[in-house]
């Protein structure tokens, strides 16, 4: 896998959602990605059972088999409750149009094309969404011990890495610092 960037502006995150809007499930398996920070195996993975008048996505991470429970925001819970609501319980979340389990193949040319279309230059793909969650979430709140917990890391300076912060903060330092 080659490292892909998060998306760090607010406005290139619209516009990218806006692009996906054109098909709610593509909008709903982004806006999931980027408000919960789940890896795309873990998205993908979904039943409709899993979301469907829930308040917690409750899954077992398929990387590292740990439980993990999450509040659904409410940004989601209108989206889940509209999208889930003619959808059978047993069925998975994110279907193609043959009626399959979406895979992370096309997944990743999803968020991909989403992002060139949006004029975004960088590398994305799906982790993309991961890394975004986890950028945005230090940006508001700096508390990267929270977010290592959130994202399962063993050390702060994995999950700096992780979300581009370290070299951000280091161009930042040199910057700011004349004698």
């Amino acid at each position: 896998m080659s490292n892909v960037e998060p998306i760090r502006k607010i406005k290139d995150l619209r516009r990218v959602e806006k692009i996906l809007s054109e098909n709610s499930r593509n909008l709903l398996f982004f806006t999931i990605g980027i408000n919960c920070g789940l890896r795309i195996s873990d998205i993908l993975a979904l039943n409709v059972c899993d979301v469907k008048e829930k308040t917690y996505i409750e899954i077992t991470e398929k990387k590292t088999k740990k439980f993990k429970k999450l509040l659904i925001n409410s940004k989601l819970k209108p989206m889940l409750n509209e999208y889930t609501k003619n959808k059978a319980n047993n069925e998975p979340l994110f279907m193609t149009k043959f009626h399959n389990r979406l895979d992370r193949v096309a997944a990743y040319y999803i968020v991909k094309n989403a992002c060139q279309k949006a004029g975004l230059n960088d590398k994305f793909g799906t982790h993309t969404m991961r890394k975004t969650f986890g950028y945005h979430h230090y940006k508001k709140y700096k508390d990267i011990a929270m977010l290592q917990k959130l994202f399962n890391h063993s050390s702060p300076e994995i999950t700096l890495r992780y979300i581009g912060i370290a070299q951000e903060e280091l161009d930042k330092c040199y910057t700011n610092f004349i004698l």
